[in-house]
């Protein structure tokens, strides 16, 4: 399905660009001029000429009254312009708010105005949610109710939620135009308490406050003195979702989050005209007359999260579908949840710092900080115990890193944090562990991404440092193996190599259980390029496949050989058999074929590639934009390691590179 320039039809009014005229200078932002841009409207300033229209922000405010204005005098057409129903991390009124990620554009009304269809409401009642739309409305609408999204992302998943059994009710902030026009006023909130009250008596209330009267943006209508008789006002910043999966029954005047509860599967009791209501999926108190048709939670999400809005990707600069925004969104409400206590991490190398910060939401010091949690890189040892009693965060490199060498410092555009343990150490549980493990719980219908995923890397040809190369010259119609060297003193090695370990041993290992085979080694890039140890004259290997393509050589092997190498993981997700002497973290799953022990922890798990691409490549890294600086999601980093451009270190880099690798495995300090 596309979106004006996505996956498939265009949004109603797209098809011939419009020029509408701003007379305020809030339409004349670079982000609200881009997005309509894309979606065929040119919004300029100035006063309407014949055929022109003037740009309005809502229904109410000072730009739509001067809108109105100009509207009645010169007998142009109102275009009006609201954010999307996912904005963005913080409220729009919020000091230092990012711009929104999408806008609705609506050329007969107001999709919160009830006096008068909207385009939203005419494409509810009359569009034939074909297929093609049910399907991405579909994948959009599970991930965004998996992810626990709103319309404002900075939420906080780590605060005890409410004891569940409660009746929650929804306020909004004084004077949104959507009460008004949504056929309610103040007193329908009075109306509102009383009968959650009179209609479920005895039972605990919750009133949830809106997220900018917490932050003191803007007055809502419940206060300390309707807090009594067993109700609660609650403004913690816990994700809608979370509140939601608790409640009993939920009771809404005109909120966005009661059109979150139908995504949801929850029929909340509604008392205002929300666009939501009157489709046959909620307790509509207050009906209008002309919404007759039925429609299932996935259409109404179809049109109002895939079909009327016009979502940006602001890492591509193009229209995107919902589905694109609600994991850029993910990705930004990851980052900034884990990020806004701040990092401590001050044996941290000086070249790391610069990609750190921009890595870490620059919430992170180089220096001892006892009340920021403590990071360090790998095995690093992390000093003494903090005085929070936290224990380290380790931090390592994503398995899709960059286009370069890590020990070139070129800056990954993915890195991993782990509180539990390493992924690369089999002698204890990591957070990679716990996710392949949720993921081999989860139904098949619900990887579809992790499938996609896996396509678009074999398709691009991506892998962790993306090297290209020739290969040898290997005849036709011989039976390949590639054994994958790797750096002799990588803690990966040292940790979950076992006592079969050695680039050595591995070739040797090989040979006697492939005995026919045309044996190609592989060395490590790393030790290629003179930066690391690990070189050894390959006696059993028929060939040395130095500075060669690994895409192509797995793709000509009917077997890969590795010890704890990640070429294994890239050779699975290619669909080529593995065999490893080792434990990584992709061993002992059912996978491989494990010649070393198996932890007991995962004996008795078997997920699919599917579930472990999933928890390795999209639960468990977090990846960031190297173009923007913003976190993002894996899509956009598989896209820019293929074809988009990437910031490379200088020459200097080298020579300062080499120096440091040498150095470091020579003292065995490499981190």
């Amino acid at each position: 399905m596309d979106n004006a320039g996505g996956r498939g039809d265009p949004a109603p009014g797209t098809e011939d660009r419009i020029v509408a005229r701003a007379v305020s200078a809030g339409l004349l932002s670079a982000r609200i001029r881009r997005i309509a841009g894309l979606a065929g409207i040119d919004i300029r300033p100035g006063w309407p000429r014949a055929g022109e229209w003037v740009a309005a922000w809502g229904t109410d405010g000072t730009s739509a009254r001067r809108a109105a204005r100009i509207a009645a005098l010169t007998g142009a057409p109102i275009l009006r312009l609201e954010d999307a129903f996912l904005r963005s991390l913080h409220p729009g009124r919020a000091r230092g708010a990012d711009a929104t990620l999408g806008l609705l554009i609506d050329r007969t009304g107001c999709h919160y105005d009830s006096a008068r269809p909207s385009d939203l409401e005419t494409l509810l009642a009359t569009h034939p949610f074909d297929d093609a739309v049910m399907a991405a409305a579909g994948e959009a609408l599970e991930e965004m109710v998996r992810a626990g999204l709103s319309k404002y992302a900075a939420t906080r998943d780590d605060l005890a939620p409410p004891r569940p059994g409660y009746v929650l009710v929804i306020d909004q902030t004084r004077g949104d135009a959507a009460i008004a026009r949504g056929g309610a006023s103040a007193e329908t909130f009075v109306e509102m308490l009383r009968l959650a009250r009179e209609e479920n008596p005895g039972r605990r209330i919750l009133i949830k406050t809106h997220p900018e009267t917490a932050r003191g943006l803007r007055p809502g209508h419940f206060g300390p003195d309707d807090a009594t008789d067993g109700a609660i006002l609650h403004d913690l910043p816990h994700p809608p979702a979370t509140l939601l999966a608790r409640a009993d029954r939920v009771y809404t005047v005109s909120s966005q989050m009661g059109f979150e509860a139908i995504c949801h599967g929850i029929r909340p009791v509604t008392l205002g005209q929300p666009f939501w209501s009157g489709w046959g999926l909620d307790d509509a108190r207050a009906p209008l007359g002309r919404r007759r048709r039925r429609l299932s939670r996935t259409q109404l999400f179809a049109g109002a999260m895939c079909l009327y809005p016009r979502w940006y990707d602001p890492h591509l600069d193009r229209l995107c579908d919902a589905v694109d925004v609600v994991r850029m969104l993910e990705a930004r409400a990851r980052a900034w949840r884990e990020d806004r206590e701040g990092w401590s991490a001050p044996g941290m190398r000086l070249w790391k710092r610069a990609p750190l910060r921009r890595f870490l939401s620059g919430r992170v010091t180089f220096r001892a900080d006892p009340k920021r949690r403590p990071l360090v890189w790998g095995t690093a040892d992390p000093g003494p115990p903090p005085v929070r009693g936290t224990p380290p965060t380790r931090m390592e490199d994503g398995f899709l890193r960059s286009r370069g060498l890590g020990a070139e410092l070129v800056p990954p555009l993915s890195l991993v944090l782990d509180r539990t343990g390493l992924h690369y150490d089999p002698a204890r549980p990591s957070d990679l562990e716990a996710a392949i493990i949720a993921a081999a719980g989860r139904p098949a219908e619900t990887l579809a991404r992790a499938r996609a995923l896996r396509a678009a890397i074999v398709g691009a040809g991506v892998t962790k440092y993306n090297l290209g190369g020739a290969i040898p010259g290997i005849p036709d119609g011989v039976a390949v193996v590639l054994v994958a060297g790797q750096v002799a003193d990588d803690a990966s090695v040292r940790l979950g190599a076992g006592a079969a370990g050695g680039n050595a041993a591995l070739l040797r290992a090989a040979r006697t259980a492939e005995p026919d085979a045309v044996l190609v080694y592989k060395p490590h890039p790393d030790v290629e390029a003179g930066l690391r140890d690990g070189a050894i004259d390959a006696a059993e290997a028929d060939l040395v496949a130095a500075h060669a393509d690994p895409v192509a050589l797995m793709l000509r092997a009917r077997r890969v050989w590795t010890m704890t190498s990640l070429l294994g993981f890239e050779a699975l997700i290619r669909g080529v058999p593995v065999t490893v002497t080792g434990m990584p973290f992709y061993a002992g799953w059912g996978l491989t074929d494990d010649r070393a022990p198996v932890p007991s922890r995962r004996r008795m798990v078997r997920p699919t590639l599917d579930a472990l691409v999933q928890a390795a490549l999209i639960d468990y890294p977090r990846y960031v934009d190297p173009v923007t600086g913003t976190a993002c999601p894996v899509e956009v980093a598989v896209h820019r390691l293929a074809s988009g451009p990437i910031p490379h270190p200088g020459r200097a880099n080298r020579a300062l590179s080499k120096a440091q690798g040498l150095l470091a495995s020579r003292a065995g300090l490499w981190r």
